[in-house]
C-alpha cells in the first residue's frame, strides 16, 4: 500500500504549482519535499489534512497547529514560507487545476480519512459574535487576547511591555533600548514639543504615552479597549509620577471626541481596524486632529 506521502505528493504538487518549498513529514513516517530543508513540518494526524481541505489558507494551517494535530520542527520562518503559498488568492492555488486533478484530489483525500465535516475549531479560538468589527465585538475580540493575564505579557515582552516591532540600530541593541528608540524616533517624526496634546491610539500598557509625557512635555493621552491593559497602563503613569501629564483610558478609538490634539500615533493597531472600517478610522483621526496636526499610522 501506498504511504500518506506518495498519496499527498501530486495532489500536494498540484495546489501549489511545485514541490513544497519545506519537508513535510506524515502521521505513518514518510515525508516528501528536500530531505534538507531548514525545516519541516510534521502533520501528525489526518484530521490537519480535513481542517487544510475545509480552510486552504493560514486559518487551516493555525487551527491545525494550535489543535496539536501539526507541528514544526527547525527554522520556524522557513516553515512559514508554505503559509505564504497557502495565503494566496485561493483562485491561484487551484486554476490549473484539471477535472481529472479535482478527482483524483478527492479520491486521495477519501482514501486517507480526509473527507468528512469540517473540524470543530480548537477550544482556544475565540467564539465573537455580532457584527463585524462593531464595538461590542472589537471588544470582545480584544479581551480574548489580551486580558488573559498581564504577567504573561511581561514574560514575552519584558519591562517596556511594548507589543509592536522594535527599532534597531545596531545589532548589540536589547530589547528594551530597541523599543526606547522606537518611541524616541516617533517622537522626533511627529515633531512634538512641550505643551501638544498626544492621541495615542491602541495605547497597549501606555509606553507611548508616558514616554513623550516624560521626554517631551506633551499632554499625552492613550486609548485602549482591553481592560487589563488599561488597568496596569494606569499604575504605571502613576509610578512613574506622570498623572496629570499621561492618561490612559478604556475607550474605543470611534468614542474619543475631546479633540482637537496636535499629534496622533497609532503603533501597530491599524490591522485591528478592518477595511470595512478604514474609512471611518482614518476619517475620525483626521477630525480629532488640528489643521496642522500630524498622524503617525505604522
Amino acid at each position: 500500500m501506498a504511504s500518506v506521502a506518495e498519496q499527498m505528493g501530486p495532489v500536494v504538487q498540484a495546489f501549489l504549482g511545485a514541490d513544497p518549498p519545506v519537508r513535510i513529514e506524515c502521521w505513518d513516517g514518510s515525508g516528501l519535499g528536500p530531505p534538507s530543508s531548514p525545516a519541516t513540518l510534521a502533520i501528525r494526524s489526518a484530521q490537519a489534512l480535513r481542517r487544510l481541505v475545509w480552510a486552504p489558507n493560514e486559518l487551516g494551517l493555525g487551527r491545525a497547529y494550535v489543535a496539536g494535530e501539526l507541528d514544526i520542527d527547525g527554522d520556524v520562518y522557513a516553515a512559514l514560507s508554505l503559509r505564504d503559498v497557502m495565503a494566496a488568492e485561493d483562485d491561484s492555488l487551484t486554476m490549473g487545476m484539471t477535472a481529472k486533478g479535482w478527482l483524483h484530489a478527492v479520491g486521495t483525500a477519501r482514501a486517507l480519512g480526509v473527507l468528512g465535516p469540517p473540524p470543530p475549531p480548537p477550544p482556544e479560538e475565540a467564539r465573537l459574535h455580532g457584527p463585524r468589527h462593531s464595538k461590542a465585538r472589537d471588544a470582545a475580540a480584544i479581551a480574548h487576547h489580551y486580558d488573559i493575564s498581564n504577567d504573561f505579557y511581561r514574560l514575552v515582552l519584558g519591562p517596556t511591555m511594548t507589543y509592536s516591532c522594535a527599532y534597531f540600530t545596531a545589532d548589540d541593541t536589547g530589547l528594551d533600548d530597541a523599543q526606547s528608540a522606537k518611541y524616541e524616533l516617533i517622537c522626533r517624526k511627529l515633531g512634538l514639543r512641550a505643551g501638544m496634546r498626544l492621541l495615542d491610539v491602541g495605547c497597549g500598557w501606555g509606553g507611548m504615552v508616558m514616554h513623550a509625557a516624560e521626554h517631551y512635555g506633551v499632554r499625552a493621552i492613550g486609548v485602549t479597549i482591553s481592560e487589563r491593559q488599561a488597568e496596569l497602563g494606569r499604575k504605571r503613569v502613576a509610578e512613574r509620577g506622570l498623572e496629570g501629564k499621561a492618561e490612559v483610558r478604556l475607550q474605543d478609538y470611534r468614542d474619543v471626541d475631546d479633540g482637537p490634539f496636535d499629534a496622533i500615533s497609532s503603533i501597530g493597531m491599524f490591522e485591528h481596524v478592518g477595511i470595512d472600517q478604514m474609512r471611518v478610522y482614518l476619517e475620525q483621526l483626521r477630525d480629532l486632529l488640528t489643521p496642522t496636526g500630524r498622524l503617525l499610522n505604522h
